[in-house]
């Protein structure tokens, strides 16, 4: 859990301007914390992060990242624009979707990005919607399936998951498209979400360069990129500890000197398509405390809801909590930490010791900037909070205002509600 970068009293002096709730973004750990990943990994003749644009889809986090050599995975049309917008583009662009439809396969063609393929079927899908042709680049998802020991409620196991092609498919895949004329080709693979083990990530990488060879040897195709996808986790938890990105580089880097350089791809480039270890940890959801609830337990309502910040509801996931002003107080209550939503799993919080809470305390949320505000929606008519970044010299701007009535009702058609008859 890193350190919350404002002080008490700065933080008030900040709801002045912007109520609560709402995300803050510390500018400054995103940077230092993207210099550590690119530092870890420069050990590789080519490597690029291609952020994970649905874990914080902002245009001024993407900005940030743009500028400290970032590319954007994308995965929707509305992720490919922001990614434009904010100045990644071509093939600093890599469109992993499934299920994708005709239009934003023809956008990622247009805007030249490389187009990740998820199923098989999709390579004569994709033809037909540009019109009998396909990209001088692809990559195919591969889904090793059993081979691939994990998976969490996440994402599930591997064989499992609706994503990906098996190993033979993927052999077909690339025997099809050369024959086709495609010139370049990749291999990427994402097998789980939010894993801690460091060993997890080296084990894939075999994995994959395992079936690069083997699509060298029986296709006659050179992979000239592996995207190892993201799936790197963060410590939500004091006990858990980050992962060693150092130690995951050079134990891939060891497989990739006795597998890829003696097969001739050398300079083969390394690919990740990280989120969540980008920008979790400097992204932080700031709550008031406005009701207390005493029956069979104790409850601390929110300002906040699950609207906010789905993970703890959805997944049963780990968010520390910190009350401001009171870091050094004693953690003698027991709380389950409550939002307004008409659902019971709306809590932050079950059964957490936590420092004697009053009404008007504010919370602050760790670890909410990835998968946090992105992931809002407006059941129960709720509207989700607004966005707020920490610049490096300590000034706060706005990135994304809160939702308002106004935009709940935008695309609802009133104009013939008076004359609609039951």
């Amino acid at each position: 859990m890193n350190t919350f970068p404002l002080s008490h009293n700065e933080l008030l002096e900040l709801i002045k301007k912007y109520p609560t709730p709402f995300y803050l973004y510390d500018e400054k750990g995103i940077r230092d914390n993207m210099h550590y990943f690119t530092n870890a990994f420069n050990i590789f003749p080519q490597f690029r992060e291609y952020y994970a644009v649905k874990a914080c889809p902002n245009p001024y986090i993407l900005r940030i990242l743009e500028s400290e050599g970032c590319g954007a995975d994308c995965s929707s049309l509305p992720e490919l624009i922001l990614s434009e917008k904010s100045g990644i583009k071509g093939k600093r662009v890599m469109f992993t979707s499934n299920d994708t439809p005709a239009q934003e396969f023809k956008e990622a063609y247009k805007n030249g990005a490389i187009i990740n393929l998820d199923d098989f079927t999709h390579i004569q899908f994709l033809k037909e919607t540009l019109e009998g042709t396909l990209p001088d680049t692809l990559c195919f998802r591969y889904n090793p399936g059993p081979l691939k020991e994990g998976g969490n409620a996440i994402i599930g196991k591997p064989e499992e998951a609706k994503y990906g092609l098996t190993r033979e498919q993927m052999l077909e895949a690339y025997k099809i498209c050369k024959a086709e004329g495609v010139k370049h080709f990749g291999l990427h693979t994402m097998v789980a979400s939010n894993e801690l083990n460091p060993d997890f990530f080296i084990d894939t990488a075999k994995i994959v360069f395992e079936l690069v060879l083997e699509v060298q040897k029986k296709v006659g195709v050179n992979i000239e990129f592996v995207d190892l996808g993201g799936g790197v986790g963060i410590p939500y938890k004091k006990e858990q500890s980050k992962v060693d990105l150092e130690y995951v580089a050079k134990g891939i880097r060891k497989l990739y000197d006795a597998m890829i350089v003696p097969a001739g791809l050398d300079p083969l480039a390394i690919y990740f398509e990280c989120g969540r270890p980008i920008t979790g940890p400097y992204g932080w959801l700031i709550t008031k405390a406005i009701h207390h609830k005493h029956i069979y337990r104790e409850y601390v309502g929110c300002d906040a809801s699950m609207a906010d910040l789905m993970r703890p509801g959805m997944y049963g996931a780990y968010h520390e909590i910190t009350v401001s002003g009171k870091e050094n107080e004693p953690c003698t209550e027991i709380y389950d930490v409550t939002g307004s939503l008409c659902e019971n799993c709306d809590k932050f919080a079950v059964q957490r010791k936590l420092p004697k809470i009053d009404i008007g305390d504010i919370l602050i949320i760790h670890d909410a900037g990835a998968h946090g505000r992105a992931m809002g929606f407006n059941y129960n008519g709720k509207l989700r909070a607004g966005e707020l970044l920490l610049r490096q010299d300590g000034s706060v701007i706005q990135i994304r205002r809160k939702e308002t009535i106004e935009d709940y009702f935008a695309t609802i058609d009133f104009s013939q509600l008076d004359n609609f008859v039951c």
